[in-house]
């Protein structure tokens, strides 16, 4: 992976059109299957609120009991400012919530946000007006103007990063991802784009990648799904069994799964992006696949004559 290098030559393969293809493609994926949380199905500001900092620290299943809970015994800012700030510390205590700091903070902004006149009631809407609330930094102020307002710039996460690393060869520094992210972002569409790009980074392209299960949409144009090597900012070292011939048998029999059978040079294509019939993964690297999958009773090999030419046709033995 790339260490040095801007960010427009390490997406120098992503011009106007090529990039529409990207962004259609996650979104597609996306709004087809995603996980199903409650602040995903709302624009309340308060409540998105609320969810990034439980979210912080915990893992999203907890956090859906705790965020329903916190709503119905403080259902909106003026609640949550009128309330006890101990009552409010003892709930974020007892339901296991991380820093309690957190909740006092939270109680501020409410507070904020109903007493502050730069506020007068009504919840700030662009980033840099939510950075003004107590404990909200530039992430949770991004976050919550984006999936609150549409009106955010990229989410960077962890998540965010790994993707953009393994994906486009973004060098390993903050501000190359930032850009790199942005890039990426359509315009008008932070809601959906953040929300996807961060579950493409949570349920695909996770520390031990799930390229072909979770049938990721950035496949084609993937830098570590071409070249085997997913390593990632959180990944400091490569597992043995990424890029190896053990992935690649099983990506040929997920593949032939899919499909009655398949000519090889489809089937190298299907299962590696850069397979080229002459290229050092071409059809001899693929061949030698393929007796393995053969001596192991998994695959079965025909030649097939065609109208010019004699052809390897590929199947599962059933």
């Amino acid at each position: 992976m790339s260490d040095s290098g801007d960010v427009d030559d390490d997406l120098r393969g992503l011009d106007d059109e090529t990039l529409e293809e990207v962004q259609s493609a996650l979104i597609e994926w996306y709004e087809d299957d995603h996980r199903s949380y409650p602040w995903r199905e709302t624009e309340d500001p308060y409540e998105i609120l609320i969810s990034e900092v439980m979210s912080q620290q915990t893992q999203l299943d907890r956090v859906v009991d705790a965020w329903a809970d916190f709503l119905e015994r403080w259902p909106t800012t003026e609640a949550l400012a009128a309330a006890d700030r101990a009552a409010v510390v003892g709930f974020w205590s007892s339901h296991s919530l991380g820093y309690n700091n957190r909740a006092k903070y939270l109680h501020e902004a409410a507070k904020q946000i109903e007493s502050d006149p730069q506020f007068d009631g009504e919840f700030p809407q662009s980033p840099t007006e939510l950075e003004e609330l107590m404990g909200v930094g530039p992430y949770t102020a991004n976050a919550v103007a984006s999936f609150a307002f549409n009106n955010g710039n990229a989410v960077v996460d962890t998540n965010v990063k790994r993707v953009c690393y393994r994906a486009f060869d973004v060098p390993d520094d903050d501000d190359a991802f930032e850009a790199a992210a942005n890039r990426l972002l359509p315009d008008g569409e932070s809601r959906v784009w953040n929300n996807a790009i961060m579950e493409l980074g949570a349920v695909a392209c996770t520390k031990q990648p799930r390229c072909d299960t979770a049938d990721c949409p950035w496949r084609e144009w993937c830098h570590a799904y071409e070249t085997g090597d997913f390593t990632a900012p959180d990944v400091p070292t490569q597992s043995a069994f990424d890029g190896s011939r053990r992935q690649f048998r099983g990506r040929i029999v997920r593949t032939l799964e899919e499909y009655d059978e398949l000519d090889l040079d489809t089937l190298g294509h299907r299962i590696r992006v850069d397979y080229s019939p002459d290229g050092n993964h071409g059809r001899d690297w693929l061949e030698g696949l393929l007796a393995d999958l053969v001596d192991d009773g998994l695959v079965e090999l025909e030649e097939r004559k065609g109208d010019d030419d004699t052809e390897r046709i590929a199947r599962l033995r059933r």
